[in-house]
């Protein structure tokens, strides 16, 4: 029989700030944390989220980190009008300060292309 090994919140939330923390960490690794993020059933604290961006910055990956916003937005499911707005606050003085703009500054939230309905 194997342990189960249970880690707490903090110990979570360490492990994916040091992970995205590392100065030699590079654009495939930075994209695997998140796709095992995204795996999973939560939405990832502000500081993870500020790690991430700050990771994307030290590769100059600008795309990925508007990607990660959406994401993010994405897994907040239907409680997406009281945690993503919660998550823009806390996380806005790392926007600012590293020039990353969400998807919905970019206009990325509503469709580019799409046709108005034959029916209005």
């Amino acid at each position: 029989m194997s342990k189960h090994v249970t880690e707490t919140d903090e110990e979570f939330d360490n492990r994916y700030i040091n992970y995205f923390s590392r100065k030699d960490i590079d654009g495939w690794e930075i994209r695997q944390a998140m796709n095992d993020l995204a795996g999973m059933d939560l939405v990832p604290e502000p500081k993870i989220i500020d790690a991430a961006l700050r990771a994307c910055r030290r590769v100059n990956d600008f795309a990925l980190a508007v990607r990660f916003l959406e994401a993010v937005k994405e897994k907040c499911g239907g409680k997406v009008q009281e945690i993503y707005p919660y998550i823009l606050q806390e996380i806005r003085p790392t926007l600012n300060e590293l020039g990353v703009s969400t998807p919905e500054e970019l206009g990325y939230d509503k469709p580019e292309l799409a046709l108005k309905s034959v029916y209005d």
